[in-house]
């Protein structure tokens, strides 16, 4: 079954779905189902729909209903060219989903908000959010998604002028989406026909027009095919446009037509273009009444909608040729003036060097030849100028790919020493002293008779064990397993190590969300470790504390603080154990080279200050470690309403 017919067929059992119900909360949930399907196929009735469910919310609030009416809608003004409104609703859609929804939405409403932020030539703002998804994607792996985002790449790349990246980028979105699902959705195929258009694009601004014409011909093929029509006028436009440039006349004047007669595209600029290369074509087939006609239609549509020096020197260039052919020497001359004047308000040298050949050969076809050398020459230097442009655009290119290889080699590295250390961490991790005075203290309870204290604490050491090694092969853990791990480390330590001698407290701020919050594997306990070997085991009534508080959206601040014998203390007592010991603790600075690579690896603030606490009168009062982390979200709650 084709993908066309499964759709219809979808959409025709919501439709009468829709019709029989009336029971509010019922007629909701349909609505918002066919409403994402409208969003692609019917803009029309999606706007219909959607304003149908904005006075239901109105009376029965309902947060998910709203989040998707604001994704919709924005979607819907992004298909329409309202990319400032689209903003407006991603924005407000991206502050509830800071409260609610799940990473999938997060992920998925940042690529589409790039996606506007790229037809509002805000390039900084796009390559934030398709950064904040791919981190996303780093915890929460997502094949379609990370080909989204991808695709949006591409199109960043194709804005710098970047032609090739801007290729390898498409096309491995185009492999990759085809690649992730046996059956596509209708996101799926749109962005499929984004991709085409994108590498249509390309092909065109390098000058191979048959790709080109077969990357459009592609987009209205699966626009067809699935029932797409909102921007149908571009596709038939830029297919025009292809067969134009291989002078197939006869078939760009029937995209054109198409072009300018559908009418599901609201876009104006798409028929003024329409318009004025059908003008062109007249010139061609020498109906020069009926070209001036068209190009007068295509100047009113412009005067409008678009304030683009390029199409209007375009039209004035060809008005003038209409002229020149017509005999009508002064106004080809003013037209031909008019036109440098366009291109010259924006300094484009392609488009200059344009004007001044066709300047140079209406002079040379009326005789005037010192004019039209003057003119040539100055054909030459524009096409020099554009050249310069071209190859300063290559070289750019060129670092550019080179810069982004040495960052892919780079970040490889720092993965790699990530995962040494992981394991030389892993190795140090479970102190052999301690291991084996838990061991110890547990088999004093076995050779006591007291079974259930030995069963309890042997099955929490091996709990604790199991969960070293199953933490040691992840990157990234959630704060709530973190801190299970932890209790049951300190657990231990209380009970069978100090006997109930040292005590400990765990305070964690409440902006924090313990579950969707994930930091890097094995940073925390290695200090606790050290705060225990080395500043408590010596002391009768120690206490230490662990708190966890939340510095930014990417940053934890875990605070270690022990009422200890002082770092000067523990370093003598340490140095004159070395002379009988092979041990050498190495846990905290194994977790100090890893914070190094973080920070490398992420440009986040990773960072441990130690800090000697003393009373006013120089007593040693403990030790306080301040550790910054790396944060990276999880999963969102999905609140049930």
């Amino acid at each position: 079954m084709t993908g066309s017919v499964l759709k219809v067929s979808k959409i025709k059992e919501l439709e009468q779905k829709l019709d029989r119900q009336k029971e509010v909360h019922q007629r909701m949930l349909t609505i918002d189902e066919l409403a994402s399907l409208y969003i692609f196929t019917d803009v029309r009735k999606a706007q219909v729909l959607l304003a149908e469910q904005l006075v239901i919310l109105d009376k029965y609030p309902n947060p998910d209903y709203k989040l998707n009416y604001l994704l919709h809608t924005a979607t819907i003004e992004n298909q329409l060219y309202n990319y400032v409104l689209a903003e407006m609703h991603f924005l407000e859609a991206i502050e509830i989903l800071q409260e609610r929804g799940d990473v999938k939405q997060q992920v998925e409403t940042y690529i589409d908000y790039a996606g506007t932020c790229i037809n509002l030539i805000k390039m900084d703002v796009a390559t934030t959010y398709l950064d904040k998804a791919a981190r996303l994607l780093d915890v929460f792996p997502d094949p379609i998604l990370q080909a989204r985002i991808t695709c949006r790449e591409g199109f960043l790349n194709l804005h710098y002028s970047l032609y090739s990246k801007a290729i390898e980028l498409l096309l491995e979105a185009e492999k990759d989406i085809n690649a992730a699902a046996s059956t596509l959705s209708l996101k799926d195929y749109y962005f499929l026909t984004l991709i085409h258009s994108g590498l249509g694009k390309v092909y065109e601004r390098n000058e191979d027009i048959e790709k080109s014409v077969k990357s459009f011909q592609m987009v209205l093929s699966i626009c067809k095919e699935i029932g797409m029509r909102t921007r149908m006028s571009w596709h038939y436009l830029n297919v025009g446009n292809g067969f134009l440039a291989l002078e197939d006349i006869k078939k760009a004047e029937e995209y054109y037509i198409k072009a300018i007669g559908f009418t599901d595209d609201i876009s104006q600029q798409a028929r003024a273009g329409a318009y004025a290369n059908l003008g062109y074509c007249c010139i061609l087939k020498e109906e020069y009444k009926k070209a001036l006609s068209y190009f007068n239609r295509a100047e009113q549509i412009y005067k409008k909608s678009d304030k683009e020096y390029f199409n209007f020197c375009n039209i004035e260039s060809w008005r003038a040729l209409v002229y020149a052919e017509t005999g009508k020497y002064k106004k080809a001359k003013e037209h031909y003036g008019n036109a440098y004047k366009f291109a010259k308000s924006k300094n484009d040298y392609k488009q200059l060097a344009s004007v001044f050949k066709a300047i140079a050969a209406f002079f040379a076809k009326n005789g005037e030849f010192e004019n039209a050398y003057r003119y040539q020459l100055l054909q030459d230097e524009m096409s020099e100028r554009y050249q310069e442009e071209v190859n300063r655009r290559t070289v750019l290119e060129l670092e550019v790919k080179y810069e982004a290889e040495k960052k892919k080699q780079e970040a490889e590295m720092l993965r790699l020493q990530t995962t040494g250390l992981q394991l030389k961490a892993l190795r140090a991790q479970m102190n052999p002293h301690f291991m084996y005075n838990a061991l110890n203290s547990i088999q004093h309870y076995i050779t006591s008779n007291e079974v259930k204290s030995a069963a309890k604490y042997l099955s929490r050491f091996a709990t604790l064990m199991r969960q070293s090694l199953d933490y040691s092969e992840l990157e990234t853990i959630s704060l709530e397993k973190e801190l299970e791990f932890l209790k049951n480390y300190l657990e231990i330590n209380q009970k069978l190590r100090f006997e109930n001698e040292l005590e400990y407290l765990i305070t964690v701020d409440d902006e924090i969300e313990e579950d969707i919050m994930a930091i890097p594997t094995m940073l925390i306990q290695p200090y606790i470790e050290n705060a225990i070997e080395h500043g408590l085991r010596r002391k009768k009534n120690g206490f230490l504390k662990l708190e966890f508080n939340l510095i930014d959206d990417y940053t934890l601040e875990c605070i270690v603080e022990d009422n200890g014998i002082g770092r000067y203390r523990s370093a003598e007592l340490q140095k004159e154990a070395q002379k009988h010991l092979n041990h050498k603790p190495m846990g905290t600075a194994i977790t100090q080279e890893r914070l190094e690579i973080l920070n490398k690896s992420n440009q986040r603030g990773s960072s441990v200050r130690i800090i000697d606490l003393e009373s006013d009168k120089g007593e040693v009062l403990g030790t306080r470690v301040e550790i910054k982390v790396p944060v990276t979200i999880i999963q969102k709650k999905q609140e049930i309403t």
